[in-house]
């Protein structure tokens, strides 16, 4: 039965992961950017969730609140910063990403200090599944799971059904074809980033009830993201899911049977795959 529980929350964990770096690899993958600060609106996600809470007095009303403020802030950086990388390289990229970093690290500690901060279960969660007598499981944790699994089927269906996820693949493979077929790129480009954004903030916010609210969670988790996309695939938002839920397996599971070797644990299934799929495991969105 401790399997079982272990088995979940490396599911919880992979999917989180996943609605982390899903919207990593589309700006990576379709925009060409990379974007070195996108653990930073992880961190945003979860302060905006302790803060709005804390005023609101509810985590419900927190998220929606906290996304408009993410989605307006992604377009405001993209039109005013990430437009002008398009055409760059990548170490022009880095530098700048790498000076977001730095900016909303100084902002958090002026604004939250650099304590440790609690966000509370909403009370419609906060109670276990028993499992035996002396196990349970928190429901939270399986509504985590859930929205991550809703988040997933919405992207595909989004990008493989629809005529906005059309333009999105057309834009990632020409953008001046596109671009001559009268779609306004700069506006789709623009929407990519600001979800890309808000899917990590979301992220944050989901998981600020689990994990806490704290200085550097946006850097810690950047370099499991950035696994997550090459295992996967650049652009592909199958390979993230698959890539995710590895990851999540692999952590959770050697943390717990195998301690001694759980800190190489994810590198090492990195390494293994890309010597089999340099490419990653899939291809495009």
């Amino acid at each position: 039965m401790e399997f079982l529980i272990q088995l979940l929350n490396s599911i919880q964990y992979g999917l989180l992961l996943f609605l982390l770096a899903s919207g990593l690899t589309l700006v990576f993958g379709i925009m060409g950017v990379i974007n070195m600060a996108h653990g930073s609106f992880y961190m945003i996600g979860a302060y905006l969730a302790y803060w709005l809470a804390k005023q609101t007095g509810s985590l419900w009303l927190a998220i929606p609140i906290g996304l408009l403020i993410v989605l307006l802030l992604g377009v405001m950086l993209e039109s005013v910063l990430f437009r002008r990388l398009y055409q760059r390289d990548h170490l022009q990229q880095v530098l700048l990403t790498f000076g977001l970093i730095l900016i909303f690290e100084e902002l958090r500690s002026i604004l939250f200090g650099d304590d440790v901060q609690g966000v509370a279960i909403p009370a419609l969660l906060n109670y276990s599944i028993p499992l035996t007598e002396n196990l349970s499981y928190p429901v939270y944790r399986l509504f985590v799971s859930g929205t991550c699994l809703l988040i997933a089927g919405a992207m595909y269906w989004v990008i493989q059904k629809t005529r906005l996820g059309m333009m999105i693949r057309a834009g990632s493979s020409n953008r001046k074809m596109v671009q001559s077929l009268g779609i306004n790129i700069k506006l789709l480009y623009s929407l990519v980033f600001a979800v890309g954004l808000a899917l990590a903030a979301f992220a944050g916010m989901i998981a600020a009830p689990l994990s806490s609210v704290y200085p550097g969670m946006g850097s810690q988790i950047l370099i499991i993201c950035f696994v997550v996309v090459v295992i996967g695939g650049i652009g592909s938002i199958k390979g993230a899911l698959v890539a995710a839920l590895m990851i999540g397996f692999a952590d959770t599971l050697g943390k717990v049977f195998l301690p001694e070797f759980s800190g190489f644990a994810v590198y090492l299934l990195m390494a293994v795959i890309l010597l089999w799929r340099p490419q990653g495991l899939f291809k495009g969105a």
